[in-house]
């Protein structure tokens, strides 16, 4: 039989070496999980650079919630992560090459930051962790049924009211005729509309040419991202049918 001291000794061992462990791991503290957002709503995603977590690489970026609430810090952990990485790098290295040149259709400059983004229908799963001091809020994706799920593009400064539009009753999903009109607008929905295109041709698997039709006519020109499964719950954005023609 084992004496008492021994099982004392062993038990001041296994206490030693989960000490060890806690020092040579990275400070990692985390929160129980939360949702964020309301069941029916539509959720973003929008990254701009990446973090290491559990031991490989994620994208962060900011999380926008359905009710405009904006969650900064955000990881996006689990499935697509790696998708979304190699998406974002090419946005930005396309952002950089189209950097001062003209569209050739409206002769204004193309807009500087284009943004892919990503959209969850329904709550999303959100943890609070502690890394080296900095507090971030991690997306378990392996959580959120993949039909929930799709990738877009567009002007990143509007990124934010796609999803309100996405949110407004009454909005409606169209796509462009290649002979539209909103193309020669000198304005930024024409850039965009044409710069849609620009990087379809040039990031494989980027779809151009669709439109959000708000309920007051404004429009949001934006493109589509079929890297990422298609989710079935979003069709009405990723596979729009009707086509949409200005009033003017």
């Amino acid at each position: 039989m084992v004496s008492a001291a021994r099982y004392a000794a062993l038990a001041a061992a296994a206490l030693a070496v989960v000490a060890v462990l806690a020092l040579l791991l990275p400070a990692q503290r985390q929160a129980p999980a939360q949702y964020a957002g309301t069941p029916n709503g539509y959720q973003g995603f929008a990254p701009n650079g990446v973090v290491s977590y559990n031991g490989h690489t994620d994208p962060t970026g900011t999380l926008i919630l359905d009710n405009g609430t904006t969650i900064r810090n955000a990881i996006w952990d689990g499935q697509y992560a790696n998708t979304i990485i190699q998406n974002h790098n090419q946005m930005v290295q396309l952002n950089s090459q189209v950097a001062g040149k003209i569209d050739p259709v409206n002769n204004q400059p193309y807009v500087r930051d284009m943004q892919d983004f990503y959209v969850i229908k329904g709550q999303v799963p959100v943890e609070q962790v502690t890394i080296n001091g900095q507090t971030y809020y991690v997306i378990d994706a392996d959580k959120i049924n993949p039909a929930d799920i799709a990738g877009f593009y567009t002007y990143d400064k509007w990124v934010p009211n796609f999803v309100a539009a996405m949110n407004t009753p009454g909005t409606v999903a169209a796509v462009l005729s290649v002979s539209s009109l909103i193309f020669d607008w000198t304005n930024t929905t024409g850039t965009v509309a044409e710069q849609t295109i620009l990087y379809q041709d040039n990031i494989r698997g980027f779809v151009g040419r669709a439109v959000l039709v708000q309920p007051n006519e404004s429009i949001i020109p934006y493109g589509i991202n079929t890297n990422i499964p298609l989710g079935t719950y979003l069709l009405n954005f990723t596979n729009p049918k009707q086509i949409y023609n200005p009033s003017r």
